[in-house]
Formats: structure tokens, sequence, C-alpha cells
């Protein structure tokens, strides 16, 4: 694949930024400050990488006005640089473009519709009564079940599968790996034997939504399992029956959501995170790493659970101090029962 090529002008147009330096020097790539080239492109977002741009030998940096003042090359200045650089990166995107068409080697039911425009690739299923838009790309080995919906412009990566009754939005991205509609982990328990609940609801996502590679969202028991549009899951998520996740929220690598639990919108998960069933998280809402979110949240902000990383031998005395709580509590309210008992008494005295 040629690479892209664009001059500075290009880029300061594109973005409205204010360009210091040579409209006509030509870039091809980009890279981190401390590798890019002369004929690449850079970006400071992180204030621990300022340290990096005194050395920089890019052919243009990303910086507010700020960070401007102090670099001396050429630079594209931005108010937010990170921004400008999400935007800039698809121009410099070398991942293969599909071609339209079926492959020879995929199945397709003979009721499936999909649109001229879409491609099929090699070894794709598609089964009985399957709708695929126009401008979808299913990659190599994909599934889609029977009655699934893709909408328009949707990118599939190679061995994605999609279960039967799943709906899915236009311009949505799935990892491969990914398995939409699995049954939802439902049983019922008598005298120590468990019988399997059918999974009759299906999975709705909506549009502008990514899943990460080896990401699962179940499909519901009775009603649909539903992620909202502009949603970003990030790899390795795991999303259980019936969960409902709002409009634009993100979720880290291996987080963990159980069966029923509604998530608002614009909330930010991060990695590690687990959820119990049957919860309600309200919009707005942060939850750290590795965090573990045993009750509804009706407060935007920030949450946190766990202790924060220790020298080894520290965390072993709290963690000794932590199992010694329970006794303490006792104690001290043994103790405060004896003051009281001693105050009402009338045996406690005060200096003069």
């Amino acid at each position: 694949m040629t690479a892209a090529v664009f001059n500075l002008g290009q880029l300061a147009e594109r973005l409205g930024a204010k360009l210091r330096g040579d409209a006509n020097k030509t870039i091809s790539g980009v890279a981190t400050l401390q590798e890019a080239g002369p004929d690449q492109l850079s970006f400071l977002a992180n204030p621990q990488y300022r340290k990096y741009l005194g050395d920089c030998r890019a052919g243009v940096v990303l910086l507010t006005a700020a960070d401007a003042d102090s670099y001396s090359g050429d630079a594209l200045i931005v108010a937010n640089p990170y921004l400008a650089y999400a935007t800039l990166s698809h121009l410099f995107d070398r991942k293969p473009q599909a071609v339209a068409g079926v492959h020879a080697t995929a199945l397709i039911a003979a009721d499936a519709q999909i649109d001229s425009s879409a491609s099929i690739g090699a070894y794709a299923v598609v089964e009985s009564g399957a709708q695929i838009a126009a401008g979808v790309t299913v990659g190599a080995h994909c599934v889609i079940g029977a009655r699934s919906v893709i909408g328009e412009n949707g990118w599939l990566a190679p061995r994605v599968t999609l279960y039967h009754d799943v709906r899915i939005g236009r311009r949505v991205v799935i990892q491969s790996g990914a398995v939409i509609g699995g049954e939802g982990f439902g049983f019922a328990s008598e005298k120590g034997v468990w019988l399997k609940i059918a999974q009759i609801g299906g999975v709705q996502i909506g549009d502008d939504v990514e899943i990460g590679a080896n990401t699962t969202i179940d499909r519901g028991a009775l009603s649909d399992t539903v992620i909202g549009n502009g949603v970003k899951l990030d790899n390795q998520i795991m999303i259980a029956h019936n969960v409902q996740i709002g409009d634009n929220t993100a979720m880290a690598g291996c987080v963990g959501i159980s069966g029923s639990t509604k998530i608002g919108k614009n909330c930010m998960i991060a990695g590690g995170v687990g959820m119990v069933g049957h919860i309600e998280v309200c919009d707005g809402v942060f939850v750290t790493g590795m965090t573990m979110v045993t009750r509804s949240i009706t407060e935007p902000g920030a949450y946190s659970s766990g202790t924060a990383m220790q020298p080894a031998g520290e965390w072993k005395k709290s963690a000794a101090r932590i199992r010694q709580l329970d006794d303490m509590a006792r104690r001290l309210k043994q103790l405060e029962k004896q003051l009281a008992a001693v105050t009402s008494s009338g045996n406690v005295s005060s200096d003069a």
C-alpha cells in the first residue's frame, strides 16, 4: 500500500490549527516524540513526555500554545493535541481496504440479504434471514447467525461470531474473536442438579460502537441485552445477559459485568472492574481499575475499592492489620459502652 503524504498546510487546514513552519513540508506518517523522524508527525498530550520535546526530530509536533513557546521546531498549535492526533491518525492508517463482493468459499444462505457493496471474506458463513447492509466488511471465517442484522459501514475482523437475532447498528467495529449473542449463564437448581434456562432474548448494539478482541456479549434471557450508541469496549470484556449500557460509555480490558446490571451514559470503567448483577450505575460515573462494585451507584463521580500498590513488606503489615479490624471494632465498642456507663454514673471528674 502506498504511503499517504500530506503537507503541513493541508494538515493545518484539516484541523483548523495554527501552523508555525513551512506549509509545503510533507509528512508521511506518525510516531512518538522519541522515535519520530523528519517526515513524521508527533504530539505532546501527557506532561510526563515533555522531557522528550527538546530532542525531538519530528517534522512537526502537535502542541498547545503554552508548549509551543518552548519548542523551536515546526508545530501545529491546537487546543487539544491528543484529539488532533486522533483526527489525523486515520490519514496514515495502513489497514487493508476490503473489496466489495462475496468470496468464492463463503457459505451464504439462499434467503440472506447482502448489499452489493458489502465484502464477505473467505470461509465466512451467513445464515438464513441475515441482513448485511451497504459498505459492511465481514472478515474471513466470521459467522453471521440466523436473522442477525448488520447496519451500514460495519467492519468485522476475521473470526467474529454473531449468534442468531443480533442487531448491530451503523459503523460498528468488532475485533477478532468477539462473540455476540452467546447464551447467558442461566440455570435453575433442583436438589443439586442444574437445569438450563433457555436464553430467548437477543442483543441490540447501537451505532458507532467498537468491540475489542475476544470480548463476549451474551444474549438476554427474555428481553435483549442492549449496548447504546457510541459505546467503546476494550479486549476481553464479559457482558452478561440482559445488561444495559448507556450511550458513550467506555470500558477498558477485562471488565466483567454480571447479569441485568444497568450502566448509564458517559461512564468510564477502568480495567479489571467487576460488577455484581441487578444493580444500577447512574450517568457520569468513573470506576477506577480493579474495583469491585457491589451495590448501585446513584451519584456521578469517581469510585474505587481495594488498596493501592505498596512494597511487599508494607502490604503484608497492612493485610495483617486488616484481619484484626473486626476484633478491634468489637473491643472499641466495648470500651465505648464502659466509658458511657462510667460517665452516666457521675464518676468522671473534670479539672477546673
